[in-house]
Formats: structure tokens, C-alpha cells, sequence
């Protein structure tokens, strides 16, 4: 009992001094992140805080377009190849952009979660800024010992192709890619799918897209899915996509899914 007590009193003391102090350290690049001083890079706590953490990584940045230099560079895909650090993302016919979109239901999401008393930490903490790169993401929640990553987007396929699907690590990596990622990815997609949305007519197999190309996923070693939200060009989808009641039931779906594989 007193060494629970005296346990407790060292983890407030922690949220305390968090609070106090704003002490805060920036989530480092494993991959030359002093090559790219533009990018957004999210700050990271000193002190771990009750509950688990959870990353939430919204796709793509506002400010891309604007910098092709930086989006362009080539970074490290995870499989020994190389790829461009980020893209602008995808856009409705209404010229809504997915990187709004992302950042939209990802805000959602982490309010929910942090209700529920997850610590959630953002892969960029806004919409106008430029990456990070695909790498720096991939590898954000091994970084700050993550119980669940998830990362948000939409597609951008030819109309008529619709419904969401959740993309995981393959061929796997390491063990948690081959295990707990494809159960997060399973919880995610039987989830979205009791929550009332269509799986993908066009992509992957009942919902799932197994993926080797992703430099996110391929750089974690923590449970980490990837959900293509819907088609932003088909009509149907993008009615629930550009629509706030739909990017509510998008977000409620999701957080619901990761506190259930949490639970």
C-alpha cells in the first residue's frame, strides 16, 4: 500500500509539473530531420501521463502545394526503397481538399478519445503547414510508445467506386505489424462497417488493403492502420464526406473502434 501510495503521488507530481512548466520536447526525425527545418514536427510531453497513448495521424498537410521542394524530397519508404516526403493529398469535384478533411475528423477523433481519457498525440497540430514527411509519421509512435496509431484519409478514385477501406503493413516487418496491426485494422473495419458505412467496392478485399507501398505503416513498431474514409470523387460518398454530420459518425466510428481494441 505505501509503495502504491507513494507511486501515485510521483505520477501527480509529473501531471503537475507538465502543467507548470510547459516543458515540452520536439519529436525528432530518426532520418535527418535537420535536412528539413519547414516541417512541422509535433512536441512530445517530458512526462508520460496516465492513460494510454494514442497517435492520431491526420494525412497530408494544408501548406504542401506551396512547397513542392519540401514535399518532393525523397525520404525512406521502410522497405529500402525511397519515395516523395508527402503529396498534397486528393479533393472532391467541389474542390473540398482530403487534407481538410483529414484534419477534421482527426480533431474529432482525438476529443473523443481524450474524453474517454486516452492521451492523444497529433502527427501535425495544424492544417496550413508542410508535412511531416511520411517517415517522420511512420515512425512518431514508436517514438512516444503508442498503444494504437491511426492514421486518417479519403481516396480519390474514378466516380462510381465507393466505400471505405483500412490499409495495414504487408508483408509484415516485424511481429506487431503481423498480429496487433491487422487486429487494429480488423477492429477498425468491423467497426466503421456496424457503424453503418459501406466497405470498398473497388480496393482491397471486404474493407481490407493490406499494403507495402506505406511508409507509415511500414516504419511502426506499434500497432498502426490506415483508413481510406471514402471516395471524395463519387457523389455518394462525398455527400457523407463534405457533410458535418457525416465527419462526426466518421470520427465516432473510429475512436470508437480504437477504445475497443484498446479495451
Amino acid at each position: 500500500m505505501r509503495y502504491r501510495t507513494w507511486k501515485s503521488l510521483a505520477a501527480l507530481c509529473g501531471v503537475l509539473l507538465i502543467a507548470g512548466s510547459g516543458q515540452s520536447l520536439a519529436a525528432a526525425s530518426v532520418s535527418g530531420s535537420l535536412t528539413r527545418p519547414a516541417l512541422e514536427s509535433p512536441a512530445i510531453p517530458l512526462f508520460p501521463i496516465a492513460g494510454q497513448t494514442v497517435v492520431i495521424d491526420p494525412g497530408h498537410n494544408g501548406g504542401g502545394a506551396a512547397h513542392p521542394d519540401e514535399i518532393n524530397a525523397q525520404v525512406p519508404d521502410g522497405r529500402g526503397g525511397m519515395k516523395p516526403c508527402n503529396t498534397t493529398g486528393t479533393s472532391g469535384v467541389d474542390g473540398y481538399t482530403e487534407h481538410e478533411f483529414n484534419w477534421d475528423v482527426a480533431q474529432r477523433v482525438r476529443d473523443l478519445l481524450t474524453v474517454r481519457g486516452y492521451h492523444v498525440i497529433m502527427s501535425r497540430d495544424s492544417d496550413s503547414g508542410v508535412g511531416p514527411c511520411v517517415d517522420d509519421r511512420g515512425t512518431l509512435g514508436n517514438r512516444v510508445g503508442a498503444a494504437a496509431v491511426v492514421s486518417i484519409h479519403a481516396d480519390g478514385a474514378p466516380a462510381g467506386a465507393h466505400g471505405f477501406h483500412v490499409a495495414y503493413s504487408s508483408p509484415a516487418l516485424n511481429d506487431t505489424q503481423s498480429g496487433p496491426s491487422v487486429r487494429l485494422a480488423t477492429t477498425l473495419r468491423d467497426t466503421m462497417a456496424g457503424a453503418g458505412f459501406t466497405t470498398s467496392t473497388y480496393v482491397g478485399s471486404d474493407g481490407m488493403n493490406p499494403r507495402a507501398d506505406l511508409a507509415g505503416l511500414n516504419f511502426s513498431e506499434r500497432p498502426t492502420a490506415l483508413v481510406e474514409c471514402g471516395n471524395m470523387r463519387d457523389p455518394g460518398d462525398a455527400a457523407v464526406i463534405e457533410s458535418p454530420d457525416g465527419r462526426t459518425r466518421f470520427a465516432q466510428a473510429i475512436a470508437d473502434a480504437i477504445a475497443a481494441y484498446l479495451g
